[in-house]
């Protein structure tokens, strides 16, 4: 009996939190969002540094150039062409 008890309050706790119908933020955009505001202030601090040789000034290229190409979270790195599932290998003849 307190079995039931138990979990019906908490059923009654979890629907009192998520109401039906509430209308959910996107994490795909707001991650989206978020790296966009950290890459912005990553550019910022690198250009606020001052160079004075040519490494240095192609180090600041060579990061703000990584910065421009980097993925975009929601992007898979697999490519769709990969069959998730091996198939197996054909039988051999002589095994019957």
């Amino acid at each position: 009996m307190f079995l039931v008890v138990r979990s019906v309050f908490w059923l009654t706790l979890a629907y009192m939190v998520i109401k039906p119908g509430v209308d959910f933020v996107d994490a795909q955009a707001v991650s989206a969002q978020a790296m966009a505001a950290g890459q912005q202030v990553i550019a910022e601090q690198i250009q606020a540094i001052e160079c004075d040789s040519f490494q240095c000034i192609g180090g600041k290229a060579v990061i703000a150039a990584a910065l421009q190409s980097s993925p975009s979270a929601g992007t898979s790195m697999q490519s769709p062409a990969i069959d998730p599932v091996p198939m197996p290998r054909p039988r051999l003849d002589r095994a019957g």
